[in-house]
């Protein structure tokens, strides 16, 4: 059975595939699952038929069957115990992937969105500066662990996981800011998964939407 996904209509973010459907293209791209996407438009998120997928109003949902999840970071774990390619046989290889995944969503990505929103909100306030440092040493405080972590491996723990997928996604909100690039290794890191096969087709979908609705 064919999984839809829904996704923005008219995506926020720039074309930059920053939008969590994203994630979860990416995801059914490695596991080579083809997938439907329904596009919504911000007043379509907040209607009754949504809001039954997704009881905040967001996206992406993803439906198969009967089944209807919401959550990005749930979707992609459903996706990668179902097929194989993200997630290792091993059990406790697997549970470290998994651990991975919760990571990126609890630890790493708060401080960032965080940051992140102070940009959009509260630039213009007389004490930005001194809000933004400390924004700033909070997202340290998260990146100097992962790229010790990381060391010089290519992938957080063996092959290419659900768990560097969910991580990848994360630090992408840093692309091209000079925090990020005070981590040489995280640069490449992301760098690296960005050259996936599975993620050059998925960013070009979500890209293709961005184009037609630019237009």
């Amino acid at each position: 059975m064919t999984p839809t996904i829904t996704a923005f209509e008219n995506s926020p973010d720039g074309g930059r595939g920053l939008a969590r459907d994203m994630r979860v293209r990416w995801a059914l791209e490695e596991v080579g699952q083809v997938y439907d996407v329904r596009l919504l438009s911000f007043a379509q998120m907040k209607e009754p038929a949504h809001l039954a997928l997704h009881p905040f109003g967001q996206i992406p949902t993803y439906e198969e069957g009967e089944l209807a999840l919401f959550e990005s970071g749930a979707i992609i774990l459903h996706i990668a115990e179902r097929h194989a390619g993200l997630l290792p046989d091993d059990a406790g290889e697997r549970a470290r992937a998994i651990n991975w995944m919760f990571a990126a969503l609890n630890t790493v990505e708060p401080p960032i969105l965080d940051r992140e929103t102070a940009g959009y909100t509260e630039r213009d306030k007389d004490w930005y500066g001194a809000r933004l440092a400390m924004l700033d040493d909070r997202v340290r405080a998260r990146l100097g662990p992962l790229a010790a972590r990381l060391g010089e491996g290519d992938w957080l723990d063996g092959a290419f996981s659900a768990g560097d997928l969910m991580m990848v996604s994360v630090l992408q909100r840093l692309k091209g800011s000079a925090l990020l690039a005070e981590y040489p290794a995280l640069t490449a890191y992301v760098a690296r998964a960005e050259a996936r096969p599975a993620f050059q087709r998925a960013f070009a979908a979500q890209r293709a939407v961005f184009e037609r609705s630019s237009r």
